[in-house]
């Protein structure tokens, strides 16, 4: 842990000379010229304070999103619009001041140090820089949010930024103290309210970003994120993975099974432990009137607990298993229970997860984890995973991921039979159920945080990637092409986007989001062949192509802007 939080302040200083702050520079460069000696110190004070409190308490963030929140930047815009406004014009701010008698002041007082003045300014512009959070940050807190170490990490980023903003602040302030000692300070006051002004006014038309796609094209990628090596390090990548630690029921499996001298119903159905409750939960679906289950009133019953989330193609494909393991027993006395345990932010919407129960025809309870606590419960680690119960509370098997449902079904059948209910018939017969090939393109991330087999690194910020022919790509490796938005979870598509890929595989399916407000629409082409549109209308998955059988084909989609892509999946 003390690694990793000497890592979060050196990344956090790093993000502090990158590009992604530029929208922040101008105004803490203008704000710390004027006022007390101590504005300085206040402003970055301030942005400290509530980039803290945004990366540790925004669900964004927590979940490893790493994109800033409209509200919060438009709150950022009025604050520092109003603030230079009030520098501009030294008379409404003596009638702004006069009512807040020593509270917080925007403009530069003749007595005092300027330090709460400072703050205020600063504290708006700690909204602004969160959207700089680098991926070892993001991927700290959402292992943090349940480790209870999240404060530690997010304290440190923020400390290393906010000591190279602050030696920035004072560099600037020596610059000018020529003026200071000719009393020449109202027009220097006038200045640093006018260049507040410009800059809410140019982030209010998104001016920033366009500014940062311009130079995210002229410069090296080691300028655009200079903490990406370290981010990506090995050091770091194992120090994460030693926080995720291994899932408790997983393990007891393990050493039940290494401790079995036989074979039987026993040594293949050990008890792993007592079976956690449904905790931290939101919206249920499929209940009498929507009331919330709880295994304590299921006691008697069978339980399947499924963790999954509505654009995964591994959980996908576990559904007709599902549908036909309910359809067969539930009247014998099976329960299944589906956690929608989300990945992405976007799969928090209760009418997104609605939708997509209707869609993938599931008939049996499913809950909203959106917070993840009943995953953190049971120690859970990937999408799908189920723990199977017996009619006592008690958790009796574990699978994590896809394959061995006939063992699955045997289990379910061994637990139903001990419950009491012998008379179970045939085995279920599954309808469209879809085995991948061994072969098939390893699933891939965009953002960030998981993004692999890219020929260019996926930077955090606005990059300019120059674009790379998919036939050219080596088989199950992928390229970005034009201006492209990089985040912990997605990318979104700017001026010219691309993205390549050459892929084995029969079914290739990509994770989407339209650009906000409105649906977006995205060229597809393969093999060079004439392109077809795909309308994005909502965040979900979308089939590219469905092939005859595993193929090796070259795949190209050219996004417009404002669309965001997440994950490609393949079967």
């Amino acid at each position: 842990m003390v690694l990793l939080t000497l890592f979060a302040f050196v990344a956090g200083a790093a993000t502090a000379v990158s590009p992604c702050v530029l929208p922040v520079l101008p105004a803490v460069l203008a704000a710390g010229v004027a006022g007390g000696r101590r504005r300085p110190l206040g402003i970055v004070t301030g942005l400290s304070v509530t980039f803290t409190l945004t990366i540790v308490g925004l669900a964004e963030v927590i979940n490893g999103v790493g994109l800033g929140n409209g509200a919060t930047r438009a709150i950022a815009i009025v604050v520092l619009g109003g603030a230079g406004l009030l520098l501009l014009v030294p008379r409404l701010a003596a009638r702004v001041e006069a009512p807040l008698s020593r509270l917080a002041r925007w403009g530069p007082r003749s007595g005092g140090d300027g330090f709460w003045s400072g703050m205020g300014v600063g504290a708006a512009l700690g909204f602004l820089y969160a959207p700089c959070a680098g991926p070892i940050l993001a991927a700290v807190i959402a292992v943090g949010a349940a480790t209870g170490k999240t404060v530690v990490i997010g304290a440190a980023y923020s400390l290393g930024s906010a000591v190279v903003l602050f030696l920035l602040a004072v560099l600037g302030r020596r610059l000018v103290e020529p003026l200071r000692r000719n009393n020449r300070m109202g027009m220097l006051q006038r200045a640093t309210g006018l260049v507040m002004v410009l800059t809410a006014v140019a982030m209010s038309f998104q001016l920033d970003i366009r500014f940062q796609e311009q130079i995210a094209s002229a410069l090296p990628s080691v300028l655009v994120d200079p903490a990406e090596p370290l981010e990506k390090s090995d050091a770091v990548q194992r120090r994460l993975a030693d926080l995720h630690g291994r899932s408790r029921f997983a393990a007891a499996k393990s050493a039940a099974a290494e401790a079995a001298t036989g074979a039987g119903t026993p040594a293949d159905l050990p008890v792993l432990g007592p079976a956690p409750e449904f905790v931290g939960t939101q919206r249920w679906f499929n209940t009498p009137g929507g009331r919330p289950l709880t295994l304590a009133s299921l006691r008697g019953k069978v339980v399947l607990v499924d963790f999954w989330t509505y654009t995964c193609i591994n959980c996908i494909r576990t559904q007709p298993y599902l549908r036909a393991w309910y359809a067969r027993y539930h009247r014998a006395g099976l329960e299944i229970v589906g956690v929608h345990s989300p990945e992405f932010s976007f799969e928090k919407d209760a009418g997104n997860v609605q939708r997509a129960i209707r869609s993938d025809g599931l008939k049996y309870p499913v809950v909203q984890d959106n917070n993840l606590e009943t995953w953190q419960a049971y120690s859970n680690q990937a999408w799908p995973a189920e723990y199977l119960i017996d009619a006592r509370g008690r958790v009796r098997d574990v699978k994590l991921g896809e394959g061995s449902y006939d063992e699955s079904e045997r289990h379910i059948r061994a637990l139903l039979a001990e419950a009491g209910n012998k008379n179970l018939g045939a085995m279920a017969k599954p309808r469209g159920a879809i085995t991948p090939t061994q072969q098939t393109t390893p699933e891939t991330y965009v953002g960030t945080a998981r993004a692999e087999r890219f020929t260019r690194a996926v930077q955090p910020g606005t990059v300019a990637y120059t674009a790379t022919p998919a036939a050219a790509l080596p088989v199950s490796h992928f390229a970005l092409g034009g201006i492209w938005t990089g985040g912990q979870q997605a990318a979104r598509a700017g001026i010219g986007a691309s993205l390549a890929a050459k892929v084995h595989a029969r079914d290739v399916y990509v994770v989407l989001s339209p650009p906000k407000g409105r649906s977006g629409r995205v060229q597809l082409s393969i093999d060079g062949r004439p392109p077809r549109t795909i309308v994005v209308t909502t965040q979900r998955l979308y089939t590219l192509a469905h092939f005859a059988g595993p193929e090796t084909h070259a795949i190209t989609l050219r996004p417009e802007s404002g669309v965001a892509a997440y994950s490609f999946t393949f079967g």
